[in-house]
């Protein structure tokens, strides 16, 4: 097994290798060593949000083959730094003895303030600081006064927002000697303003290009003229419902008998950015921008003006307090009341009334963190900073958690578990898988899973006592199996005792029809049997299973690949019975024919169409690099052949006209059919291209939008649903009535191509 660490910063990357899932962090850390140059006292491993502690394994982690660990090297801080040098000298303001400053450290507020270039709002210990009663204080430099209420300007969106004024300071560019020559300027000058319906944003520094007097004139219909630059009430994204404010300039207006409309183009702040032919909604509201120093602040009043409306906080109820909802109240009732009873979840963000949950509780948790009922079951899997890896409740009822053995199963790739998982067809699939041709192979079991040809890791025959079986690996595990190519003898599973998390176990007592045997005698076309058995009258009517033969059977057949794992075709029961095995106890027999048109690997022509297709043995991603083979580099031998030309996918007939018939999709087609020449591998090109953006499978009941992309036509339900009317895929605007019509030629040809795809969906 093998592993990436990646530095955070992302500039330095290794590929750890001999890893087993057994292995400890304490000896990650020493590989790691070697690798990156970093003493393991000064490593701070991740995975996945957690920080790896000392004393658990790579597998209490979960960490999977291939998998990514992230590495934080500790800074160490020279002992030098701390001693301050001979000739150092104090900060002036440090000079001052508690002497000399009078009073030492009952120096006010104000005097310190001006020390350092900035002004500030006194306020008492233990005094409220309404707005309302505060006295507006001059600097002495600046436009506006501490205490003063503006519009200030978010420099990320360019919106402005009701914000006060804290403190105003100098920038560090103004020197004593400048300042003595000349007042400091508007760039030099920064403005603590705090955001007043915004104030965990705390208090952030502006210049006076960004802050203004705040907007209290509203313009009527008639001093409305185009060209005028006005503050205006817009949401980009909803432009029928409530927004910020933003500056406008007046585009057109427009004035009939039943109503008046003004279009105008939205200012983004400076850079320039701006949104043109905006329909302003509110009508009344577009107020004046005022200029620094036009108003009297002194006059009763000023100081305060009336709020601006937003947009409401909650989309879903219009914050309409009559109205329950459960997105910005109680999650189970939505009903408004009793804010001082409710439990935020610190995952979901969802509220709940403490009397809601099931049971309800009685008073607030100790805890400092709370997860609703829904978000975080599991509480070992939540780990604070510095803690170290609890027992996760899954893992401790594993055998392995209570084994004695002292084998290190944790090196097999069996242990690694998927990377990816098929999705083109169900796990309950008969019959091959496409793009999957007879003669594939694979260098171990987990692909084989990954690849959806036998979804299992270890066991040899995958299918549902109630439905049949799907697929079975021929791994010479009985030795009364019995294989001649195109038919086998095959050994069903069980009567062996494989507690103490054994894989492989001596016959120890008979088996029986049920589970797995039982899956693969309802293949055999004719009534199970679980006494004598039966045989099938016609054995080609049976249902198909799908047979990997593995290279650890080469022992008992010859049939069976040299090395790794190979698809062998489609076979079918011809019969099953029970008889006495060679280790004395019961086994059920079954025999199996192969019925498949490809030809089979071991033949002369089934070699030739694996040359022809282009297949070779597959390894998982870095493989190669870790066992020092990588083929890139190395050079050909002399005298080897060149590789034969990959034949070409070969399209009906019928799959020529449904893609001619599905014009919506014909730049997508021309790309996908430059995939030809690669053989099986089109039908991964298709796949791809093909993938529904919203569940991340092949598009079922494809949908093609009008801006030329394909979604499940119950994944665009679903998302209009949430009144998201926009394409998943670009955003582009639906609309609410948008008629979800089915591609069907695009429907059929996927169905051609991937048989069986929609089942389950």
């Amino acid at each position: 097994m093998w592993i990436q660490v990646r530095t955070m910063d992302g500039k330095d990357t290794h590929r750890v290798d001999n890893l087993s899932k057994l292995t400890k962090v304490d000896e990650l850390r020493l590989k790691i060593l070697e690798l990156f140059k970093v003493e393991p006292d000064r490593q701070r491993l991740f995975y996945r949000g957690k920080q790896m502690e000392d004393g658990h394994t790579i597998f209490d982690y979960s960490v999977g083959l291939n998998d990514i660990v992230q590495l934080l090297v500790r800074q160490t801080t020279p002992a030098a730094e701390t001693a301050k040098p001979k000739d150092a000298k104090e900060p002036k303001d440090a000079e001052l003895s508690d002497s000399d400053s009078g009073c030492g450290s009952a120096q006010s507020e104000s005097d310190k303030s001006s020390t350092h270039g900035e002004v500030e709002a006194p306020q008492a210990a233990g005094t409220s600081t309404s707005t309302d009663t505060q006295e507006l204080i001059d600097p002495g430099f600046g436009l506006y006064k501490i205490n003063e209420f503006v519009d200030a300007r978010d420099l990320n969106m360019g919106a402005w927002f009701e914000a006060q004024i804290l403190k105003v300071t100098k920038g560090p560019e103004t020197t004593p000697e400048k300042e003595e020559q000349s007042p400091p300027t508007d760039e030099e000058i920064r403005y603590h303003v705090k955001y007043e319906d915004y104030l965990e944003n705390g208090v952030v520094q502006l210049l006076a290009k960004d802050i203004r007097p705040r907007a209290r004139t509203v313009y009527q219909w008639h001093q409305l003229e185009p060209g005028m630059v006005v503050m205006v009430n817009y949401n980009p994204d909803e432009p029928k419902e409530r927004g910020y404010w933003y500056d406008a300039e007046i585009q057109k207006k427009k004035e009939t008998r039943t109503a008046h409309e003004v279009h105008a183009k939205i200012l983004l702040g400076d850079a320039g950015d701006s949104l043109n032919d905006c329909r302003i909604m509110f009508l009344t509201e577009i107020y004046k921008i005022e200029e620094a120093g036009a108003l009297d602040n002194s006059a009763p009043g000023s100081e305060s003006p009336l709020k601006r409306s937003n947009g409401p906080e909650c989309k879903h109820c219009k914050d309409d307090l009559k109205k329950n909802c459960r997105w910005c109240n109680c999650h189970v009732c939505g009903i408004k009341q009793d804010p001082d009873k409710q439990l935020l979840c610190d995952e979901c963000d969802m509220a709940f009334h403490m009397y809601c949950l099931d049971p309800p509780l009685a008073s607030i948790p100790d805890d400092e963190d709370w997860y609703c009922p829904g978000c975080r079951n599991d509480a070992s899997e939540v780990v604070m900073a510095g803690e170290n890896l609890k027992e996760s409740k899954k893992k401790s009822k594993m055998a392995s958690a209570s084994s004695s053995s002292q084998r290190d199963w944790g090196k097999g790739m069996a242990c690694v578990g998927r990377t990816k998982q098929c999705t083109i067809v169900p796990s309950n699939h008969h019959g091959p898988v496409p793009g999957v041709p007879v003669g594939s192979q694979w260098k171990f079991r987990v692909q084989v899973s990954e690849s959806g040809a036998h979804r299992p890791h270890v066991a040899g025959i995958h299918g549902r006592s109630n439905d049949g079986a799907y697929s079975l690996v021929l791994a010479g595990g009985y030795e009364d199996d019995v294989d001649d190519g195109n038919e086998f003898t095959y050994t069903g599973s069980g009567g062996r005792d494989l507690s103490g998390n054994k894989r492989t176990a001596e016959q120890s007592c008979d088996q029986k029809l049920t589970n797995m045997n039982r899956a693969l005698a309802l293949n055999c076309n004719t009534p199970v049997n679980d006494k004598d058995g039966g045989e099938a009258k016609n054995w080609k009517a049976g249902k198909s299973v799908r047979v990997i033969r593995s290279s650890k059977g080469r022992k008992h057949s010859k049939y069976s690949p040299e090395d790794g794992n190979r698809y062998d075709g489609i076979y079918k029961v011809v019969k099953y019975w029970p008889e006495k095995g060679k280790s004395g106890f019961l086994v059920w027999r079954y025999l199996l024919k192969r019925d498949d048109d490809e030809p089979g690997p071991w033949t002369r022509d089934g070699k030739e169409r694996i040359k022809k297709l282009g297949l070779t043995m597959q390894y998982p991603e870095g493989y190669l690099e870790t066992q020092g083979t990588d083929s890139a580099k190395s050079s050909p031998a002399k005298g080897t052949p060149k590789k034969s030309k990959v034949e070409v996918y070969k399209l009906t007939g019928e799959q020529k006209s449904l893609i001619k018939e599905d014009e919506a999709n014909k730049k997508i087609w021309v790309e996908a059919k430059q995939s030809l020449a690669l053989g099986p591998k089109f039908l991964n090109k298709v796949e791809e291209m093909f993938l529904c953006i919203c569940c991340q499978e092949v598009v079922y009941k494809p949908v093609t939008t009008e801006c030329q992309h394909n979604v499940c036509k119950e994944c665009l339900q679903r998302s209009f649903r949430a009144d998201v009317h926009t394409c998943p895929a670009c955003r582009h605007d639906l609309g609410k009535n948008y008629a979800m019509n089915i591609n069907n030629p695009l429907q059929v040809i996927l169905h051609q191509f991937f048989p069986g795809y929609s089942s389950g969906r």
